[in-house]
């Protein structure tokens, strides 16, 4: 009887101490963002066998390094995240892990990450991926209390991930890196400002400043979502102008923008949070959905 004490306790000590690891890295966020860089790498590959090896090793390393960003902006925010209802349940807050461990933690992550890259990639894309992690963590994070400049700051290293994969699978910056990389960092702006809309209390009781136009919750702001999100529909239709995929993907990634534009009006219409939040849901949906149909294009 002691014994499947014993072997319970283990268990659950460990399934704490793995979901405690999980919530410091950010697992769906470092998930979302290997799925972007394998975007990139999927379509950057032309060669006549894909190129297995650095793939596995741009998922395994961008995944490490996604993480260890993760786990640096909640080390350097853990009395900041206290203050926040979205936050003040996460490891370091609640010190299910010390920031010692955190620390020694983050480090061999980033290390493993940055030598995934070396190894099975180029120069090119494991420098991008330290650049990342350095505006991530150590600019991006510092700026969110200095003003809406941060969210400029922290939608490069957010759009890094789709052109990290071209560089892996190519090793060069072309046009085409450079439109996929253009599409992300656009996305970001309706993105991340729904997010702050809905956050907004939360992200005030921590100073955090990322909303537009003074920071208020009103037409000029939704205005701002709007503008950038419209930006998106001649984006989207640049891979298919160029002759990176066909044009099926160009009408998919036209009806996806022009659903996620309609929504950016019901936000000017109310300026409520039902309607950013629906802007937020919308964010999330549209990325991956144009992402999938310039693969689906790009198969022959």
């Amino acid at each position: 009887m002691r014994t499947v004490e014993l072997t319970d306790h283990i268990h659950t000590r460990w399934s704490s101490r793995i979901k405690s690891y999980s919530e410091l890295i950010k697992l769906r966020l470092s998930a979302f963002v290997t799925l972007s860089a394998a975007f990139g790498y999927i379509l950057g590959d032309r060669g006549v066998n894909f190129g297995w090896a650095g793939f596995v090793g741009l998922v395994l390393g961008g995944f490490l390094i996604s993480g260890a960003s993760c786990a640096a902006n909640e080390i350097m925010e853990r009395d900041l995240d206290k203050l926040m209802k979205r936050t003040q349940n996460r490891p370091l807050p609640l010190q299910t892990i010390s920031v010692k461990e955190a620390y020694w933690f983050t480090s061999i992550v980033a290390i493993i990450g940055v030598m995934l890259l070396w190894v099975f990639t180029n120069p090119l894309t494991t420098g991008l991926g330290v650049l990342s992690m350095i505006l991530y963590a150590f600019v991006y994070t510092p700026m969110k209390r200095v003003g809406p400049i941060a969210v400029f700051v922290g939608a490069i290293p957010g759009a890094l991930p789709p052109l990290l994969g071209w560089t892996a699978a190519t090793g060069t910056i072309t046009y085409e890196a450079l439109i996929i990389f253009g599409i992300q960092f656009i996305w970001q702006f309706p993105h991340f400002w729904a997010i702050a809309w809905v956050s907004d209390e939360d992200y005030k009781a921590a100073g955090f400043k990322l909303l537009p136009s003074g920071g208020a919750k009103d037409l000029n702001t939704a205005i701002q979502i709007m503008i950038y999100t419209l930006f998106l529909l001649p984006l989207g239709l640049l891979p298919s102008y160029f002759g990176l995929t066909g044009m099926t993907s160009g009408i998919v990634a036209t009806v996806c923008g022009v659903l996620f534009l309609a929504q950016t009006f019901s936000l000017m219409r109310d300026c409520s949070r039902k309607s950013a939040l629906k802007i937020m849901f919308g964010s999330f949906l549209y990325l991956p959905i144009v992402q999938i149909a310039y693969l689906l294009d790009k198969l022959p």
